[in-house]
This record gives C-alpha cells, structure tokens and sequence, in this order.
C-alpha cells in the first residue's frame, strides 16, 4: 500500500472508533477528521469543503423543513388522529401504528414521521393500562423500514442515489428504491406486528406504574366559533372527544359568565368559551379535533401568510411586574398580541376566568402568540419561560395547501420537469410564504449535525475511493467469497454494511461501502446497480443498538429500554432483511 492509503485506512480506523465509543460529538469527529486530512495532502484543497455543496447534502436539508411544514400544517395529523383507540388489541394497534408509520416514512423523513407517531403511541399505551415499551420498538422499526421504499424516505437513499449519479452518470430516481424496499418493508411489519414484539423481556408486560398525577396541568378557555345552524350540541356531546384527547371540560362561560357547575347538558352557543384542564398538547389537541378557538383569535389571524403560532409555558417569578394583575388589566392581548390561554397552579383549578384571574407567584403561565411577539410579551411581564416547553399549533386551515405543494414538488421532479433539489426548495419557499415554516423553523427543522457529518464525510470518501482504499476492500471480499457464485459476494458485501450501520451512523457507513460495491461489481464484471442497492438497503438496517439509528435513540428513554433489548427483535429482522432483500434486489436489478 501506498503511504497515502495508509493514512487513510488510520484516519478511518480513528474515526470509526471515536463514531462507535460515542463520547465526541459525530460531527465534530467527521469535521476534524476532514481537517487533519486536509493538513496531511490527503484531500486536494480545492475539494475540501466541496461536500457541503454536495446534492445530497442539500435534498436531506430540505427534506427535514418539508417535512416540518408537513406537521405544522396538520396534514400528516389528518391520518395520524385516527390511529388512536384503547379497546384495540396490541398486535392490531402495532400493526395499524407500524403501516401507517412507515407510509408516512416514505412521504417524510423517518425521524419525522417517529416524531409525530410517538406521543399518539404513548397515549394509547397509557390509555390501554400497558407498557409503552411493547409498542415504541416495533413504531421505530417500522418507520425505519418504509423510509426505504422512497428517495426521500432516508439519506442512505439519497446518498446512494447522489453517488450513482457521480460514479455512473445518473441517480436513482424517486421510486427505483420502491420495489425491493416495499418488499422488505411489507415482510418487516409483518414480523414486527406479530411476533417481533412478543420477543421482549417479560418486565414490559407488567402493568404500567399509574401512582400520581400528572404535572403541567392547565386551566384553559377555548372560544366556541362560529356553529352550524343545522346541528346543536352540548357540552356533554364533547366528552368523548375530551376523553380521547386527554382533556378534562370543567366549565361552560357565556356573556362574561361561568354557567354553575358542569354543565354537561348546556347547548354550546356561538362565542362561549369552554373551560378545560390539560397538557398544553392536549389542549392544542382538543381545539384542532372540536374545532374550537381561543380568546382574541382574530388578533392572530394573517390569512395565508399568517406565521405559526406557539404556546410557551412560562414561569412566574416573585417581583414580576404581572403579580397581582391579570392579564386583562395589562391588555397583553391587544397591546402585545400575545394570549394567557391557561394557568397551572400548583395543581388546583382556576375557578374564575382564566384572562380575568389574578395572577400569583409560582403560577405557571400558558402563553400563545407568534415567536417575536412572545419574547417581547415575556419579557415585558418579567416571567421565565421554560426550556424545552414550547408546543406549536398546528395550522389545519392550511393542511390542503401543504399537500398540494408537496405533491406538486414530487411530481415534477419524477416526471422531470425540475430536478430535485430545486422542486424540494420551491415547496420549502411555498411554505414559508404561507407561514407553514417561520425563519427560525427552516433553520431549527434542520439537523445541522448531520449536515455537518455528511459535508465532512464526502470529499473524505472521494479521496478514500480515488487513492484506492475502496479497491483494496473490494479485493478482499472477492477473496474471502473466490469461486462463489455473484449472490454469494452480494450477500457478504450486505451482511457487512448492516453491521456497519449497528454501530455507525448510516450515512458514514453508505459513503465508505457505495464505492466499495461499485468496485465489487466492476470487478465481477456485472451490472453495479444491485450492489448500490443492497448498500442502500442495509445501510438503513440498524436494528441491533440504539445508536445505529437515530429512531432507536428517541426511543430508548420513553420506552424504558436497555442497550441489550433491541437484539431481541432486531437480529431476527436483520436475518429477515437478508432472506428477503436479497433475492427481491437479484429479482428487480438483475446482475
């Protein structure tokens, strides 16, 4: 080997090593390793920072605000909110939860669509007396498996689509991924739904811990809008969508004044107010699902360039300038914009009106108004909002125009009209001109350490691959598979890249094993496409630890899981993957 290849194959040691060891930051590893490679000749000057301008870098960074717009919108909520019921059996609920989880992988980023499905799992799992754990695991292997049916499911597919397109001329198109990954996927669910979750330890089959009541619990007013003629109802009528939303109604306000008691029987008229106790989700929840507003919601509106609103919960402080007075007497709604939606005090109800009440040291305040206009509000009334407690609502009046724009996008980049990236970027302005996606979102929507790996990682694979490291591999696996037949070193080159993925981040393991399968194939003389896809296909099979995947990170705490339990069901899915996308990927993309 030469001196440069030597370094190379050291650097990537050190860097998988210091990926696997987990205790630097990903990025940071990716970036310096770039760096010291740069120092060392390694890399040319001029290709250095050339991955950050990479397409695929950008497609993933697009992808990500899509996808937030997509939640922001309601959209993905339309499907979603009917997932949810107790009496369900759990093979039906993980089924239901697992299908529609990894459909919407494939229209969203998979970490996306995790992150939507999640809290309506915790809930039917709270709601069904029984652990969460027996549920979470198969949800996040289900959306890990349908982001392989598309090329914007995953970014091992856009990274391997990108480097077919450097390597060969043209990338895989949006649904080339489709006929192995569904069948992949298909029999994936099908494990999971029915055996894989019955292969966790026993203690997730205990009765969940109940003792205690919640925290973060809310006294809110929801304004009743304008109401069909031909349909009257009570309040009592809303208590089945309050149960399934987690809301409790303890009141019904008309004219300025609480009607006695529950009043379950009242009629709702137009511009009541209803009061009702919950989590800031649930409440958010609860006015999408019954289609009620809140107190000044006109001064909010903005038509379709109206920007997303937020609720912040914010603690009140001794000595803040609000202790006394209510939120009325400080006309926080028309000099500031800003609404007191609800009070937490010390878990008792507020009796009076929410904007009314006088507001006390301690008390935890609910407040809804657009990012700059809260600040502002915030600081003024000398309260501290609350790190990590910020709940967005959802604009469900623009959920059309969020499918519209995205299903334009897609369609014009597959029938060629626009290529990818601009498609997806034109949504992504679409979006922020209707006030789907705030400044701030299409940066935060982001997941810039990812970013930062894949721009670091690129040009070091391009010199890994250019110095001959990647045919160096590629000799070795067509040693070890001599004499085989071509399957043979297809399954070895596969079996490889999903243990890769166990341990490293699946980007970083398709940029080293994509030229390796091109150099495989080359060398065998067949077509390479198989190859690609089986790298595609394993690189986004990390079912074995928590760190392979980002899904299975999110999931780890409130499922309650150990390192040791996701082989459970993971290495029998990992041997299912092989069984079944090997002879699909020979089957679709001949060798």
């Amino acid at each position: 080997m030469t001196p440069d290849q030597i370094l190379l194959f050291l650097l990537f040691a050190v860097v998988f090593a210091l990926l696997v060891w987990g205790r630097i930051r990903f990025d940071l590893v990716a970036f310096a390793a770039l760096i010291l490679a740069a120092l060392l000749g390694l890399v040319p000057s001029g290709q250095i920072f050339s991955g950050f301008g990479h397409s695929a870098v950008i497609i993933i960074a697009l992808v990500l605000i899509v996808s937030r717009g997509l939640m922001n919108s309601g959209a993905v909520e339309l499907v979603a909110g009917k997932l949810l019921s107790a009496s369900r059996s759990l093979p039906g609920h993980i089924g239901i939860m697992a299908v529609v989880g990894a459909a919407l992988s494939g229209i969203i980023n998979n970490v996306a669509a995790l992150a939507l499905l999640m809290p309506l799992d915790l809930e039917a799992a709270k709601k069904a007396s029984r652990s969460a754990g027996l549920s979470l695991m198969p949800l996040s292997f289900a959306t890990i498996l349908g982001g392989m049916i598309t090329l914007i499911g995953t970014p091992p597919n856009i990274v391997i689509a990108e480097y077919r397109s450097d390597a060969l001329g043209s990338p895989f198109s949006m649904f080339d991924f489709a006929p192995v990954g569904l069948a992949v996927a298909i029999s994936g669910i099908a494990f999971v739904t029915l055996i894989g979750w019955r292969l966790l330890p026993a203690r997730f089959r205990a009765a969940p811990d109940e003792t205690g009541l919640a925290d973060g619990l809310y006294s809110a007013e929801l304004k009743v809008g304008k109401l069909s003629k031909d349909k009257e109802f009570t309040v009592g009528d809303l208590y089945p969508v309050a149960e399934e939303k987690d809301i409790t109604i303890i009141g019904l306000i008309r004219h300025g004044r609480r009607i006695r008691g529950f009043a379950r029987a009242e009629l709702i008229k137009e511009n009541d107010f209803l009061l009702v106790e919950g989590d800031p989700k649930a409440i958010e929840a609860f006015m999408g699902a019954a289609k009620l507003d809140f107190a000044g919601s006109e001064q909010h509106k903005g038509g379709i360039t109206g920007g997303a609103l937020n609720l912040v919960e914010a603690i009140v402080p001794d000595g803040a300038r609000i202790v006394g007075m209510s939120a009325f007497k400080m006309r926080l709604l028309y000099g500031y914009g800003v609404t007191l939606l609800g009070i937490s005090r010390e878990g008792r109800r507020i009796q009076n009106r929410v904007r009314h009440e006088q507001i006390r040291a301690g008390d935890v305040l609910l407040l809804l108004g657009r990012s700059g206009r809260l600040d502002t509000a915030i600081q003024w009334l000398g309260v501290f909002p609350l790190e990590g407690r910020t709940t967005g609502m959802i604009q469900r009046n623009k959920a059309w125009l969020a499918i519209g724009g995205f299903a334009l996008a897609i369609t014009a980049a597959v029938a060629g009209f626009a290529y990818l990236p601009v498609a997806l970027a034109a949504c992504v302005v679409l979006y922020a001109a209707a006030g789907l996606v705030s400044g701030t979102e299409v940066y935060s929507a982001v997941e810039w350490k990812v970013i930062v790996l894949l721009g670091s990682l690129i040009p070091l694979g391009q010199a890994f691959e250019e110095a001959g490291n990647a045919q160096i591999i590629a000799d070795g696996i067509l040693t070890l598979t001599a004499g085989a037949p071509a399957w043979v070193t297809l399954a070895v080159l596969m079996a490889v890249t999903m243990t890769l993925s166990d341990f490293l981040n699946n980007v970083a393991t398709c940029l080293i094993a994509a030229p390796i399968s091109v150099q495989i194939a080359n060398s065998l003389n067949v077509n390479p496409d198989p190859f690609l896809m089986a790298v595609a296909v394993a690189g986004s099979c990390a079912f074995l630890t928590p760190i392979g995947h980002k899904n299975n990170t999110i999931i780890m705490g409130p499922g309650g899981y150990r390192f040791g339990d996701y082989w459970r069901i993971g290495l029998p899915l990992e041997a299912l993957v092989l069984a079944i996308g090997i002879p699909a990927i020979l089957l679709f993309w001949p060798l």
